[in-house]
């Protein structure tokens, strides 16, 4: 078979062919284990380039007075960094990780509606392509002259035609809307596929906690992404067609943006921690050699969790002049949340507790998450204070806690999640070796620069501020901060070195490398288009351990 290509007839079969053919699947793929991966590969390409957009911001604020960058472009690079990390990577990498193990790990051949998961994820990459497309035609430095500056919160009147001219915030809203509209059609067929195609034997307390978050997960998403997308509709009212919504001079309310913003925002950390919660939930009993403790208390803490923090928006808004009772309310609802999510801390800790713990890198990342979140954690507990959120609020102290909740909980659990999945997904093994130096690197620039951002917020620094003036106590820890980011630069590179390295000359993995008990490692590594040759039949939470070792009774028959 010949094919015309430029006038010259190929062999069907030639490498240019091939490429296409190879491509053409890719792009057509319905695959729920395709899209996963591409879902988690176009997460971590955001990730890159807003890791290198922080970098930027760092260096500017490496010295006191430094002129690296410009006000106008950090605003830039603030607003890009924000808005990429939330919606561009801790989304769609978590969705990946749910695509592609869902239905293995519920003895499903693929989700509910294909086609609607392809459709969700072109979407979800449209819409990051349409945001950073701003960047083009910029006549500013580094090209970011029509990038939005508005924050990745985009307080009104910040957002006014008056504050923010030509059409910068405009692809803020339509990147986010559009990728917004996919995480909701990835949600629901999460849910759908959760609620309806389980194999047989696997009740709802029998499922996987990976499975069971993802479907709180899934709830959380379809409520919290509606008031999000309602805002930004009316945003574009007030921009295109002369409402006033958030016009106060027009009798709107500037405020109101921000109970929308934030009634999604805050369930928004919990949509990003949740599938981080999961992971941790998968790796830490197989590596302790133990059942996960408190089963059915850790699924009643993440629906406690989903729950609770759609009542908890309000703590971002202590300063705004909301009235006490309002204030007092929001308050306890944040401490309220504490209570399922120490749950989760203490059940983790008590699955390690005697357990047989094999430090494998998985098992590194999850145990450096569960110190890093506790750290945030009892920050925000503080931040819950009322008074104390009066002083602390917009300075450094509060870019402390929510990147230890971010990097500290949702990024070490994907770094967790890819060294314990990648075998299945590709059949090789990633290095040891250059795994450890990927973490120990990278957790200790973490430290070095997160720990320190606490003690300029005690110091009084406020965040969003291009440059500082000298004297001020602020300048040894700004240079320490921005000498830890150098660490985790490296400690990225050690990681994509050994992603590289390994699928070109990595060990090859078995079908079961780490003698898991759940579904997925049950299949060939990687998996066939068609997951099962049959349907699995399930007797209780951990039936490959029950039919691997036959001489450890079960402790979880029910």
């Amino acid at each position: 078979m010949t094919v015309i290509d430029g006038g010259l007839v190929q062999p069907a079969d030639s490498p240019k062919q091939s490429t296409w053919l190879w491509l053409h699947e890719w792009a057509t793929t319905v695959d729920h284990k395709k899209l996963g991966l591409m879902y988690i590969s176009s997460g971590l390409l955001f990730f890159v380039i807003a890791g290198l957009e922080a970098s930027m911001m760092r260096i500017q604020l490496a010295l006191p007075n430094n002129d690296f960058v410009g006000p106008e472009t950090f605003n830039r690079l603030m607003t890009v960094h924000g808005t990429t990390m939330v919606f561009f990577v801790g989304m769609p990498v978590f969705f990946g990780f749910g695509n592609y193990l869902v239905p293995l790990m519920i003895g499903a051949r693929d989700l509910a509606f294909p086609r609607l998961n392809a459709f969700g994820f072109w979407l979800f990459l449209f819409g990051g392509l349409l945001f950073y497309f701003s960047w083009l035609g910029g006549d500013g430095l580094y090209g970011m002259g029509t990038a939005p500056d508005v924050g990745w919160f985009a307080y009104s009147p910040l957002t006014a035609p008056a504050f923010a001219p030509g059409n910068s915030t405009d692809y803020w809203i339509l990147g986010i809307m559009i990728a917004g509209f996919g995480s909701t059609g990835t949600a629901l067929n999460f849910v759908a596929t959760i609620l309806c195609m389980r194999c047989p034997g696997m009740t709802f307390m029998k499922m996987p906690l990976f499975v069971w978050l993802m479907l709180v997960n899934g709830f959380l998403v379809l409520v919290a992404l509606t008031p999000l997308t309602a805002a930004q509709v009316m945003l574009l009212f007030d921009r295109f067609l002369g409402s006033h919504f958030f016009d106060t001079q027009a009798g709107g309310d500037a405020v109101l943006w921000q109970h929308f913003f934030w009634v999604f925002g805050h369930p928004e950390v919990y949509i990003l921690i949740i599938p981080a919660f999961a992971i941790a939930s998968e790796i830490t009993p197989v590596f302790s050699r133990k059942p996960i403790f408190g089963y059915e208390i850790m699924v009643a803490a993440t629906v406690g969790i989903g729950f609770i923090s759609l009542g908890v928006w309000a703590h971002h808004m202590f300063t705004v002049g909301l009235s006490s009772g309002v204030n007092t309310f929001f308050a306890a609802s944040t401490m309220a949340i504490a209570v399922p999510t120490g749950i989760k801390i203490f059940n983790w800790l008590g699955t390690m507790w005697g357990g047989r713990i094999r430090f494998e890198m998985p098992m590194l990342w999850v145990t450096a998450f569960l110190f890093e979140f506790v750290i945030a954690g009892l920050t925000g507990v503080m931040l819950a204070v009322v008074p104390f959120d009066w002083q602390l609020s917009d300075s450094y102290f509060v870019v402390a806690h929510f990147h230890f909740v971010l990097i500290g909980g949702l990024l070490y659990n994907i770094f967790a999640g890819i060294y314990y999945w990648f075998p299945k997904a590709t059949g090789k093994m990633l290095s040891k070796k250059w795994g450890h130096w990927h973490f120990w690197v990278f957790v200790f620039g973490f430290n070095l620069t997160f720990g320190t951002m606490h003690f300029q917020g005690l110091l009084g620094m406020p965040r969003r501020i291009y440059t500082f003036d000298p004297g001020r106590g602020w300048d040894m820890l700004n240079l320490i901060t921005s000498i830890g980011v150098i660490f985790q630069v490296l400690g990225v590179l050690f990681f994509v070195w050994n992603v590289v390295s390994s699928l070109a000359w990595g060990e090859d993995a078995d079908d079961d490398p780490w003698d898991g008990w759940t579904l997925e490692w049950s299949t060939t590594s990687p998996p066939p288009a068609y997951n099962f040759e049959t349907i699995p039949t399930v007797r209780s939470r951990r039936p490959l351990w029950d039919l691997k070792h036959p001489e450890d009774p079960d402790w979880h028959h029910e």
